[in-house]
């Protein structure tokens, strides 16, 4: 009894200590830049590599996910009472209130977050941040800044194109098995449509990419011990990202719904 209380005091103290550097790693991060012109051409240089090299994967996954949704749907709904129109309204919820934003960030976590973790971490452990701080430069906002407004700005496009990529993957099972008509499956998705599930998607797709490149970025930026201990903090900021992101959505779903 004695030890498993010195282990939870351990934990606890452990995850105040995290959580208290972590948010003096924002306060460095969110100073004022010192060259405007560097953070902006830095900004769409980690839009392109965070953001848009991340396009074909969610738009795949996102397909098969809506072709998956509407097959599933289609198997559960077997009353004759029920109109087949609800299995596109179905898909449609389904999509837009939780996989486009929480399934696909949870996806985001780990290509995104162990991509920012391992680059930086490698910069920490060859010395190039030790070289930075040298010259005199902020080298948490130079490095982390881009990478959480790009994230943060452009990620809920993503949120948008999965939810589009993910209706069109039932359009096109639906008109190769002809499970049901597509007229049906087309009136679900205007069945009882509510405009603010789009904006609570996007806000929730906001909120987790803040979470994924700033947790990512803060154990990239505090990696030690070699190659190995790269490996290891890309390790942590998945989990720890992944931890966050089911911990604020559920806190975000109990604010806006």
């Amino acid at each position: 009894m004695g030890s498993l209380s010195v282990n939870s005091a351990a934990l606890i103290r452990d995850f105040l200590y995290e959580t208290g550097r972590y948010l003096l790693f924002l306060k460095l991060v969110f100073r004022k830049p010192e060259k405007w012109r560097l953070s902006a051409r830095q900004f769409f240089i980690e839009a392109g590599k965070l953001v848009i090299n991340s396009i074909p994967l969610i738009a795949l996954i996102s397909v098969f996910i809506g072709a998956v949704l509407v097959i599933q749907t289609s198997n559960n709904m077997t009353s004759p009472f029920l109109p087949k129109m609800y299995i596109g309204y179905m898909a449609r919820e389904s999509l837009i209130l939780e996989f486009c934003s929480t399934m696909v960030c949870l996806i985001l976590a780990g290509k995104i977050g162990s991509n920012i973790s391992s680059e930086i971490g490698t910069m920490r452990i060859t010395e190039q941040i030790d070289a930075m701080e040298m010259m005199g430069i902020n080298s948490a906002n130079f490095l982390v800044l881009p990478k959480i407004l790009a994230t943060t700005l452009l990620n809920p496009l993503l949120t948008l194109m999965s939810f589009i990529m993910g209706l069109i993957g039932g359009y096109l099972i639906i008109s190769l098995t002809g499970m049901i008509k597509v007229a049906d499956y087309i009136e679900g998705l205007r069945f009882a449509f509510n405009g603010y599930y789009i904006t609570y998607s996007i806000v929730k797709t906001a909120v987790f990419s803040f979470i994924i490149s700033s947790i990512s970025s803060y154990y990239g930026y505090y990696a030690a011990g070699g190659s190995l201990g790269v490996g290891r903090s890309a390790t942590k900021a998945i989990v720890a990202a992944s931890a966050a992101i089911l911990i604020f959505n559920l806190i975000l779903t109990r604010i806006m719904l």
